[in-house]
């Protein structure tokens, strides 16, 4: 499927600080009145967001969901820009660029999605769009090595090939009847010991080959996480796309401050993450 030019659908929104709340390890979960936005927004999105007033370069943060004309984001604290973000109150007004980039595509009937860090955000995102097709079966891994910005639950889905013990879900995936498992190595209770990728091996090692021709990959989440999923995806011959995280000055594509090298049938090319993107098929961007 051939996406349009990501440029032609970004607005310029003044957005309501409707809530904001912290969660352990400087994350936050900030949730705007953008109803602009959030009408066009698709899973794989993203914003580029004034952090403050005096701060003129903006901030990409990946969308969460979007509700009844909100938009919801996740995002750590990880220097100037965040950290005077983290102090904007309920009632301020935040400038939004968005939504920016290409988006998810899903095409098989069982959609693997591991996101890791402030990488979960697309990938919840995702799951709310899928589960609107009964036809599809997705299932969501999730992994962080600081406490995960939810009180994990067990879940009811019973999962062959996860490992005895391994229970622990994000509620919100739970209600929305999607299967889901997080991964840590911090030790935390019903959460898998190790790596998505590992957690993911040990899923896809129980399913047979023609439930393995029905899975494509979906991820998000730190340089290293994506590299090992695009050589997991590899090793089980499945699809797989990525989002990417990079630092990005305009954000809409003018100055290349984004780009990546991407394999094409024409050779090696430059392409911009931010309206290239972030979305890529992850066998273009990751080497064998």
């Amino acid at each position: 499927m051939k996406h349009p030019e990501s440029r032609g659908t970004i607005l310029t929104e003044d957005a309501n600080v409707v809530s904001h709340t912290a969660f352990d390890g400087d994350q936050y979960i900030l949730v705007l009145e953008a109803p602009r936005i959030a009408a066009r927004a698709l899973p794989g999105s993203f914003v580029h967001i004034q952090c403050d007033p005096l701060l003129p370069m903006r901030r990409p943060i990946s969308l969460m969901r979007t509700v009844d004309g909100h938009i919801e984001l996740l995002y750590k604290v990880l220097g100037d820009g965040t950290q005077l973000l983290a102090q904007r109150k309920v009632g301020d007004t935040i400038s939004v660029l968005g939504p920016i980039g290409v988006p998810f595509t899903a095409t098989r009937k069982r959609p693997l999605l591991i996101g890791g860090g402030v990488g979960m955000p697309p990938m919840i995102f995702l799951a709310d769009a899928l589960r609107k097709d009964s036809t599809l079966q997705p299932l969501v891994i999730l992994g962080s090595e600081v406490p995960f910005p939810f009180r994990a639950k067990p879940s009811t889905f019973l999962l062959p090939g996860i490992p005895d013990g391994v229970t622990a879900t994000m509620p919100l995936l739970e209600d929305w009847g999607v299967p889901a498992r997080l991964a840590s190595l911090q030790g935390y209770p019903g959460v898998f010991e190790g790596y998505v990728t590992d957690l993911a091996r040990h899923w896809l090692n129980a399913l047979d080959d023609a439930e393995r021709a029905e899975i494509e990959v979906f991820a998000c989440g730190p340089h290293p996480m994506l590299n090992a999923v695009a050589k997991l995806a590899r090793e089980f011959d499945l699809p797989c796309q990525v989002s990417l995280e990079e630092f990005m000055a305009c954000a809409v594509g003018g100055c290349a401050g984004c780009v990546v090298e991407v394999q094409t049938p024409q050779g090696p090319a430059m392409k911009r993450v931010c309206v290239d993107g972030p979305v890529f098929d992850a066998r273009t961007v990751f080497a064998a």
